[in-house]
């Protein structure tokens, strides 16, 4: 199956001319057979300050289009939410907060409060999926070196990485999270949350892997070997995700890295979706 091509911005401005356009996809998102009191169920309500707030008529709940949504109690006009969906989304080098708040005209804090509401959304979406069948786990650091260490542990920050592959051994889906350490519970918590019970797991043989991948998965441990294909797709995938986060952003502090990690994720699971993950994110930020 051929990639949809990328939504031009031609087309996107003739898509979402106006406030109302984008109020009209958001209300067909939110409410595709018309509204629906998240209350009482009524389908019948008031429109109140225009279109931004509804009313039931029933029980008298008011609701928007934006409530419950990573987007609940923003000022910002629907028409810049929706030009920073599509740059964040058209973009695979990712946009900095400076770039966005430049192109859509807004202040770097409220471009910066943007970017981690939309980030809030990748990562929610991304909780969701569980890893199956062949997977690549392993550890890795990010950030500044720390000085006079080498190795596992070198960088001030560990993450868990894991690389689910087909049948032909190549890469489908990916899974990152920082971690505080690479010890026992915590190899034990992040398999239990993400890779699923009978999975083959291929790791570097770390001793902390083997107790918690021990019972429920056929893990296969094999010591690292740069000239190996052992581990491969990870390792490479672990580079082009510090190459992302070094060359758009900078570097960032251990404190936003999740975020970082999850946009990168969500772009890298979508990678085959072509010009459909501008819908695809605007459906996971407005629904």
């Amino acid at each position: 199956m051929s990639k949809k091509k990328a939504l031009s911005f031609s087309q996107f401005i003739k898509r979402f001319p106006n406030e109302e356009a984008c109020f009209e996809y958001l209300y067909q998102v939110k409410w595709p057979n018309g509204f629906e009191c998240p209350v009482c169920g009524h389908r019948h309500c008031y429109s109140i300050n225009g279109y931004r707030r509804f009313q039931c008529a029933n029980c008298r709940h008011q609701t928007s289009l934006t409530a419950n949504t990573v987007m609940h109690r923003s000022h910002l006009p629907l028409h810049k939410w929706f030009w920073a969906i599509y740059l964040v989304a058209c973009d695979k080098r990712g946009i900095s907060a400076l770039a966005l708040a430049g192109k859509i005209e807004v202040c770097y804090e409220t471009a910066w409060n943007l970017l981690r509401r939309i980030r809030a959304a990748m990562e929610m979406r991304e909780e969701h999926y569980v890893l199956g069948q062949l997977v690549e786990f392993d550890d890795a650091y990010f950030g500044a070196k720390i000085k006079g260490k080498e190795g596992r542990g070198a960088g001030n920050q560990g993450v868990f990485i894991a690389v689910a592959k087909n049948e032909k051994g190549k890469p489908t889906y990916l899974k990152m999270k920082v971690t505080d350490n690479v010890k026992i519970p915590s190899v034990e918590a992040f398999a239990a949350d993400n890779i699923a019970l009978g999975t083959v797991v291929q790791t570097d043989g770390y001793k902390s892997y083997r107790k918690p991948l021990k019972d429920g998965y056929i893990h296969e441990a094999q010591n690292f070997d740069p000239d190996s294909e052992h581990l491969k797709w990870l390792h490479r995938i672990t580079g082009n995700a510090k190459a992302f986060i070094n060359g758009t952003y900078h570097g960032t502090s251990t404190k936003h890295l999740q975020m970082y990690l999850s946009e990168f994720c969500y772009r890298f699971n979508r990678r085959l979706l072509g010009g459909s993950i501008f819908d695809r994110l605007l459906i996971a930020i407005a629904g």
